[in-house]
C-alpha cells in the first residue's frame, strides 16, 4: 500500500526538528563567512583599452566601412597575439613578476564588443597596484611589438588603468557566499529532518497506531507523571490520618 504524506505532516516534521534545521543553517552561514573573510584571498581587477584604427600610412586615404570591417576582423588575431609568450614574457621581465607566462595568461582576459574596434584588456591579481601595472604594460608592449609582428601601426591606447584610492575586490563576495550557504544549509537541514523522521519507527500518537497497524483506537491511557503520583499518595496519607484522628476522638468522647 502506497504511503502518502500530508502538508500537515510536513509542517509537523519541520516543527519537531526546527532547532536542528536552524543549527545546520547557522553553521553553514558561519563557515561561509569565515572562509570568505579569513581564508580566501581577495582579488582585484583593472582594465586598459586600446583602439584598432588606421595605420599612419593610411590616414591620408578616406576611411570607409570596409576598413572598419577589416579592423574588426583583425582584432580576433590581436586578441590571440596579446597573450602570446613574446608579449607576456616581456611584461614579466619589465615588471619583475613572480609568474610564468601560462599563469599570467590565465589572469588576463581580452574582449571587445560586437562590431567594436575598442579592445579591453582586464587583469586580475591579488594586488590592485600590480593589476594596474600589468594592464598598462601589456597594452604598451603589445602596441610596440605589433609593429614588428605585422608591420602595422594601427593600435592606439584609448584609456589606461588607474589605481583608485579605495579599490574593492571582485572576489570573494562574502554576502553572496553567505546567502548561498544559508540556502544550502536550509536544504540540508530539512533533508536531514525528513530522513530522521523516516527512520523513526516509534509509535507516539493515536494517529501512529492507526497508520502502522491499520486498527482503530478504542481507548487512550493518560500519561501519569511520577510527581503527581507521589503528591496524590501523600495527600491520601494525610487525609487518612485526619480521618483516623477524628474517629479516635469520637471514640474517646463516647
Amino acid at each position: 500500500m502506497e504511503e502518502t504524506i500530508s502538508l500537515k505532516e510536513i509542517f509537523e516534521v519541520i516543527k519537531q526538528r526546527i532547532l536542528l534545521i536552524l543549527a545546520i543553517t547557522l553553521g553553514a552561514a558561519v563557515v561561509a563567512a569565515v572562509i570568505s573573510y579569513f581564508v580566501l584571498t581577495p582579488t582585484y581587477q583593472s582594465s586598459s583599452q586600446f583602439i584598432v584604427n588606421q595605420s599612419a600610412q593610411e590616414q591620408e586615404v578616406p576611411y570607409n566601412v570596409n576598413d572598419i570591417r577589416a579592423n574588426v576582423e583583425i582584432i580576433n588575431t590581436y586578441n590571440e597575439i596579446i597573450k602570446a609568450p613574446a608579449i607576456l614574457g616581456e611584461v614579466i621581465d619589465e615588471l619583475n613578476l613572480p609568474y610564468t607566462v601560462a599563469t599570467l595568461a590565465q589572469n588576463i582576459s581580452v574582449a571587445n564588443a560586437n562590431e567594436s574596434q575598442v579592445v579591453t584588456v582586464t587583469v586580475t591579481d591579488e594586488n590592485p597596484a600590480t593589476a594596474v601595472d600589468i594592464a598598462n604594460t601589456t597594452v604598451a608592449v603589445f602596441q610596440e611589438k605589433i609593429q614588428e609582428f605585422m608591420n602595422v601601426d594601427n593600435v592606439g591606447v584609448l584609456t589606461e588603468a588607474e589605481l583608485s584610492a579605495n579599490p574593492s575586490p571582485v572576489a570573494p563576495t562574502p554576502i553572496l557566499n553567505i546567502a548561498i550557504a544559508v540556502v544550502l544549509g536550509l536544504m540540508v537541514g530539512v533533508g536531514i529532518a525528513f530522513l530522521l523522521a523516516y527512520l523513526d519507527n516509534s509509535v507516539t500518537t493515536e494517529d501512529d497506531v492507526e497508520k502502522h497497524l491499520g486498527l482503530p483506537v478504542l481507548g487512550v491511557i493518560s500519561h501519569i507523571n511520577p510527581e503527581d503520583v507521589r503528591s496524590n499518595h501523600m495527600s491520601f496519607q494525610t487525609n487518612r490520618q485526619k480521618r483516623g484522628g477524628f474517629n479516635a476522638a469520637q471514640k474517646e468522647s463516647v
